[in-house]
């Protein structure tokens, strides 16, 4: 199941980055630039900066113009993970991936019990780690 979530995540025409910060090191930051070396049209989502890597923030999920059309990328701590999540499934985001160490018991209970299982992509490799070979394999079936 969780391949083609993953598959189901990366054909999104929409990315937000959650977790992304003026810290090229920190790994938000580099999934972030995974999009955008890519091309992919990503939007970072930062409650006090306005531009990330020169591309204008928002401040909120519930900003994002097209959420049911966006896959989101979750690098941020449990607790606010938690909160994040809350949002999505309000907002019927199609697609999760919660990056490793963002997520604990609580967040994974948290999947569990509200229905997210076939939309949230989590305890397992980064996108930094599995996203090219998806993209390919999502091209091959085009």
């Amino acid at each position: 199941m969780t391949t083609s979530i993953k598959k189901i995540f990366l054909a999104s025409p929409h990315f937000a980055v959650f977790g992304a910060s003026k810290d090229r090191t920190k790994f938000g930051t580099k999934i972030l630039n995974w999009y955008k070396e890519r091309s992919f049209d990503v939007t970072p989502v930062h409650p006090k900066e306005s531009e990330l890597e020169g591309i204008a923030t928002l401040d909120s999920i519930t900003k994002l113009p097209s959420p049911t059309k966006t896959s989101i990328s979750i690098i941020t701590p449990p607790k606010v993970t938690l909160s994040i999540l809350e949002q999505a499934k309000d907002l019927s985001i199609p697609a999760i991936w919660i990056q490793p160490g963002a997520e604990d018991d609580v967040v994974i209970d948290y999947i569990k019990q509200n229905g997210l299982s076939e939309r949230v992509i989590y305890g397992g490799a980064c996108l930094l780690v599995e996203g090219d070979d998806i993209v390919r394999s999502n091209a091959s079936l085009l």
